[in-house]
């Protein structure tokens, strides 16, 4: 087992931050070089495993999508000047980039102003080859004071680049749920961007259980005071598989919060997490509250966990902000608690990681979504602990 955790602080500076941790956002291409893999935003990714998805070979390829869009809501195409003039962050790095120069345009799904949803937006989109190179773009736009859960799911395989904007008017509530539920083959890189509006609550849950190598950066960004922020996270590595989450929440406005919890179990030699979390504390962002932690849990040998927690801070005008990482093994007295009580090893591990996703899992508010999740991990684990023995064919 390899653990590296690297928390970094900078002090309060007058200056505007310029960072090698989040490279500044372009809609030029230009702008996003092919990387060496030495960079620091890629010393981790596995770059020949991204088998080409960084080269910008043109492709008409798209996913398949499979929709269910509750009365009132809207989904049409534009162009990529259309999805520009509504506000969407601009692309952070190169597989981004490419996909909102190589895709056409992009699926805009609109939730109209003041419309609250009593059921999910859901959107599946599927792949059938994993040597096919597939771009995407997606736009996600929440109307002021408008309340919604959104579903997004990847499914098959591909070698998929991707960008994904969530605008949250203001006043708006937004659940935002995401899945990379890949077929093993696949490869995916992307950007998921928050525009999160004045007094808007956003909380999104992300769960990466599938892909051979998936990489997602997710930024963070408010157009106005009192926004709120709540991101939850869950992967799950298994033997030679690499799952990268790099986040990066821009604190660019006061009186905003943000909360940050990603957990993460892996098995099986070759197992790879990374983690990346960067928080931004402007000068402007007085009396802000932020907090982020990453959690790992190695279940066997041959894994390596990878996390680092930065947070830059411009003002000392403050309410809160701090960070954690922790990566160990089993808690051995939380095994020892429950085999002191009957209970055998296999199924004592078993309620042990059940436990570690539970409160990220419950967080998602579609219960079709939450047992699929739970079925999946139960699935994992039955690499390492076998199959209850109800579940037993």
């Amino acid at each position: 087992m390899t653990v590296t955790a690297v928390p970094n602080v900078a002090e309060a500076v007058e200056t505007k931050v310029e960072s090698h941790l989040h490279p500044v956002a372009s809609f030029d291409l230009a702008d996003h070089p092919m990387p060496g893999g030495r960079e620091e935003v890629w010393r981790f990714t596995p770059m020949r495993r991204l088998r080409g998805l960084l080269d910008g070979a043109p492709s008409s390829a798209h996913l398949d999508w499979r929709t269910t869009l509750p009365e009132g809501v809207v989904m049409r195409e534009i162009s990529t000047s259309e999805a520009i003039a509504l506000g969407v962050p601009a692309p952070v790095d190169r597989p981004s980039a490419l996909a909102v120069a190589e895709s056409g345009g992009a699926v805009l799904v609109e939730v109209p102003a003041g419309l609250e949803l009593t059921e999910p937006v859901v959107i599946e989109l599927v792949g059938t080859d994993s040597d096919q190179q597939v771009y995407g773009q997606v736009v996600f736009a929440i109307g002021a004071q408008a309340k919604a859960t959104v579903v997004l799911r990847h499914l098959g395989s591909a070698r998929y680049a991707s960008s994904v904007s969530v605008l949250v008017g203001e006043g708006a509530s937004l659940n935002f749920v995401g899945l990379q539920d890949w077929a093993d083959d696949a490869v995916h890189a992307g950007h998921v961007g928050l525009r999160i509006g004045r007094d808007a609550r956003v909380r999104t849950v992300t769960a990466s259980l599938g892909g051979d190598l998936v990489r997602l950066v997710e930024t963070a960004e408010y157009d106005g005071p009192g926004g709120e922020l709540e991101q939850f996270g869950l992967y799950f590595v298994d033997a030679g598989q690499h799952i990268e989450h790099r986040l990066f929440v821009d604190h660019n406005a006061p009186h905003t919060r943000s909360r940050v919890d990603y957990r993460g179990a892996l098995q099986g030699q070759g197992a790879h997490s990374v983690w990346v979390g960067d928080v931004l504390i402007r000068k402007v962002a007085e009396g802000i509250n932020t907090y982020e932690t990453n959690k790992n849990l190695v279940l066997t040998d041959g894994c390596r966990a990878d996390s680092v927690p930065n947070l830059e801070i411009e003002t000392g005008e403050i309410e809160g902000a701090g960070h954690s990482s922790t990566t160990g093994r089993f808690d051995d007295e939380q095994l020892f608690y429950l085999r002191s009580r009957g209970i055998p090893e296999d199924e004592a591990r078993r309620l042990v990681v059940h436990g570690f996703f539970a409160d990220i899992i419950r967080r998602i508010g579609v219960p079709e979504v939450e047992t699929r999740l739970l079925a999946t991990v139960e699935k994992e684990l039955a690499v390492i602990v076998g199959t209850p023995a109800g579940l037993a064919s």
